[in-house]
């Protein structure tokens, strides 16, 4: 089995940027974990983050015939990229969207969630370990 992992905005600022929100752990941090994860379920996972929607958007569009899944934290653009929902829609992979903060208590606007429209699954407020819980729902569903 062959996952991607996509992270949105400032996730490769985790550690640095609001720690009260999104904790102490690191983007290293959050790379060692896919890692260990991989190893620990012999799967491969791939890794990608940008600050820019449109790469985003390009990548799921390669993910097409290569990746069995995808995990999917837009960040900000969850709440407003239409243009990644339809990526993910088009290339019909299935997809876990992944929130590190619990977004529902939250602003107002970090309670929709464009992606997860089409996302079958939600994981929010589990830190670092939501991306591990979504691979293990991903690899247990479909490998």
């Amino acid at each position: 089995m062959k996952l991607l992992v996509i992270n949105g905005p400032n996730l490769n600022m985790l550690g640095i940027r609001e720690p009260n929100i999104y904790g102490k752990q690191t983007f290293f941090d959050l790379l060692a974990l896919l890692e260990s994860t991989a190893k620990e379920l012999a799967i491969t996972i791939d890794q990608f983050q940008s600050n820019h929607e449109g790469a985003i958007v390009d990548k799921i569009q390669q993910a097409y015939g290569v990746y069995h899944g995808i995990v999917i934290n837009p960040a900000a653009y969850t709440h407003t990229s239409v243009a990644i929902l339809d990526a993910l829609k088009a290339v019909a992979i299935p997809a876990v969207e992944v929130h590190i903060s619990d977004v529902d208590s939250r602003e107002d606007f970090r309670k929709f969630s464009y992606p997860g429209l089409y996302c079958e699954k939600t994981i929010k407020g589990q830190g670092l370990d939501g991306y591990r819980q979504a691979i293990i729902y991903l690899k247990e569903k479909y490998a």
